[in-house]
């Protein structure tokens, strides 16, 4: 996209001194400037010289006493809800979300800013954050936002708007991150796993290059993205890189720094061996130790590599990922490499299918299942942004509560105490809460012995429910233990075993 929008010009403003200012800056164009009242259009030979221009004068360069904006052109029928926010302190990319549906970052290696593309949630919301951060003044750094241009949209429009599709659905109509069908990720979703690694901070300039030329090889070469984050940790002896690609791309990517750490630690004799250092979620590294230590054995018999993994004591709330220390050979610590990830991805899609959004029981059903797996607090403060989403998307007025129906699974030896003699316990359960507590009576259990208890009330009346029914499932637990040995089967789901899920319905229900 060669094509510039320029804005914010003066009245008096005229071709020849556009022609100049670019002139005057060696930045190259082609044909003439297309002139309108505050503002024009130019054509540019091609992308690299029309980002160029964007960075060398946008808010920064002055005509006739205003500072002139320059961004992509992009026709209307394209803005969609996609953004680019450039000119960002790397160290600060979390912070511009901003509400964005989803994100990306990445490094500008020529001035060490860092670029998020964002995908809000409308159209209208794009359209309100062009105008409220181009331009924002952030630390010192003034943010630049633009369209990314949505490049079906001529294919699109010839369908009519939205082409009759939900939104965040792709061309066919089916889920960007999903497999048709499937409810698991499709192999193309390992891309959203970066390949993160710990390289000391000595070889971070080598890495990058002399005007980042070294690290725009490497991006090329293996068709990826890499995040240098240097300003992360300042004084940090290591400094974390992020690669997002292909499997293969992440793979080579990950090769040519480590050689290039190798070649950097020979020529300057400060070290003898430069091992090869993986950042991973501590969620995921369990399944890749294996049971008794068995996969990362293999791992290292297979690959001919010595493998150490940082203790949990180094975990923090602030840094959940775990070192995974490779020596041995190039080609050996590049084959840890691929089994390694090989595991994480493989951990991840366990855990997104797990989670994944259930289909609706019915064509015609208005409601979906939230799984939500983990330990009780984890799943206190994730029912907590369920709920939240839900107000703050309008979904109830402002003095309305929001209401959702909370499913938990329980030992159907253990529903009756829930139940209670003549519904006693059960009739003090909603009395208490405020919320509506339902255990089917002609339930059939499934094929774990298991039913389900229904909870239908706003959050604080479905927290309170929820604790009350673990307690009375963990006094059924102990007796059992003392009088039989104990019963397995016999806690809710996602209540008094961590890591079990929860379902939550995601449709409201009103008052």
């Amino acid at each position: 996209m060669n094509k510039l929008y320029i804005g914010n010009l003066n009245e008096n403003v005229t071709a020849e001194d556009l022609v100049k200012t670019f002139e005057d800056h060696k930045i190259q164009y082609s044909g003439q400037f297309l002139m309108k009242t505050g503002y024009a259009f130019v054509d540019c030979p091609d992308d690299q010289w029309a980002m160029k221009a964007i960075e060398t004068f946008s808010g920064k360069v002055e005509l006739h006493g205003k500072r002139i904006e320059v961004e992509h052109s992009v026709p209307k029928k394209q803005r969609t809800r996609k953004l680019q926010i450039r000119n960002i302190p790397p160290h600060l990319q979390w912070e511009v979300s901003l509400g964005v549906t989803s994100s990306d970052f990445f490094m500008n290696t020529d001035s060490e800013t860092a670029v998020v593309n964002v995908t809000y949630g409308t159209r209208e919301h794009a359209r309100q954050a062009i105008q409220k951060l181009n331009g924002y003044q952030f630390e010192n750094n003034a943010l630049r936002v633009s369209y990314i241009p949505d490049e079906n949209s001529d294919t699109d429009s010839q369908r009519g708007p939205d082409n009759g599709r939900r939104p965040g659905y792709g061309p066919r109509g089916h889920s960007r991150q999903m497999s048709p069908g499937s409810g698991i990720p499709s192999k193309h979703q390992h891309a959203d796993i970066p390949l993160r690694l710990l390289v000391p901070t000595q070889y971070v300039g080598a890495i990058i290059g002399k005007e980042g030329a070294t690290i725009r090889n490497i991006t090329k070469q293996t068709q990826s993205k890499i995040d240098v984050h240097r300003k992360e940790n300042a004084g940090a002896a290591e400094k974390p890189i992020s690669i997002h690609s292909t499997p293969e791309g992440c793979s080579a990517a990950c090769r040519m720094i480590l050689e290039i750490m190798i070649q950097e630690a020979k020529d300057t004799k400060t070290a003898d061996e430069v091992p090869l250092k993986v950042l991973a979620h501590n969620n995921f590294v369990g399944r890749l130790i294996g049971k008794e230590g068995r996969n990362l054995k293999k791992v290292e018999q297979d690959t001919d590599t010595k493998i150490t993994i940082s203790p949990l004591q180094d975990l923090t709330l602030y840094n959940p990922e775990r070192t995974i220390t490779v020596k041995g050979s190039i080609e050996a610590c590049c084959l840890a490499e691929q089994e390694i990830m090989k595991k994480v991805r493989e951990a991840y899609d366990n855990d997104v299918a797990a989670m994944n959004i259930a289909p609706a029981e019915a064509p015609d059903s208005k409601m979906r299942m939230v799984i939500v797996t983990g330990p009780p607090e984890a799943q206190f403060k994730a029912q907590g942004r369920i709920y939240g989403k839900l107000k703050e998307e309008n979904f109830f007025g402002p003095k309305e509560e929001v209401k959702l129906e909370t499913h938990i699974k329980v030992a159907a030896a253990a529903a009756g105490r829930v139940i209670g003699k003549g519904g006693k316990t059960v009739n003090e359960l909603q009395n208490l809460t405020a919320a509506e507590v339902v255990v089917p009576r002609e339930q059939t259990p499934d094929e774990h012995d298991q039913v389900i208890v229904k909870i239908i009330g706003h959050f604080y009346a479905s927290q309170l429910a929820q604790r009350k029914i673990r307690d009375i499932l963990t006094q059924v637990k102990q007796q059992q233990k003392g009088g039989t040995g104990g019963s397995q089967g016999s806690h809710p789901q996602g209540m008094s075993e961590p890591g079990t899920p929860q379902e939550l319905a995601q449709e409201p229900r009103r008052k």
